[in-house]
């Protein structure tokens, strides 16, 4: 059994079964914690406010967003816990991260998946 890291949009009806993780710093719109049904929101590790803001899911920005968020999670003191938490749960789950951006291409989770796959090598 080949366990994954699989992105997810929280409002999506249909949801796979996993460990479900929010990556996002901001709670999602419209979306009650009872039908989240998360099992941790890690707001520590989204991109800042001012990354945020600036990207403003842009899609010419992603690149320079994609650098500047990676160099956000190598300063973040939360990023190592957060992996080792994932790697647990791979173990026995899959891991989902869940986000509400629109944009399923070009989002912070997109590149925290790539991120975390890279570190667990």
């Amino acid at each position: 059994m080949h366990l994954e890291i699989k992105l997810v949009r929280i409002y999506d009806h249909e949801q796979p079964v996993g460990y479900r993780m929010l990556v996002d710093r901001m709670w999602p719109r419209g979306m009650s914690k009872i039908k989240a049904a998360l099992d941790e929101w890690d707001k520590q590790i989204g991109p800042t406010n001012e990354l945020r803001k600036w990207f403003n899911h842009e899609d010419e920005k992603f690149p320079e967003f994609k650098a500047k968020y990676i160099e956000e999670l190598d300063k973040n003191e939360f990023t190592s816990e957060f992996i080792e938490t994932v790697k647990k749960q791979l173990i026995k789950n899959d891991v989902l991260f869940l986000y509400g951006a629109k944009n399923r291409k070009h989002n912070q989770a997109v590149v925290l998946k790539e991120y975390v796959q890279e570190k667990l090598k």
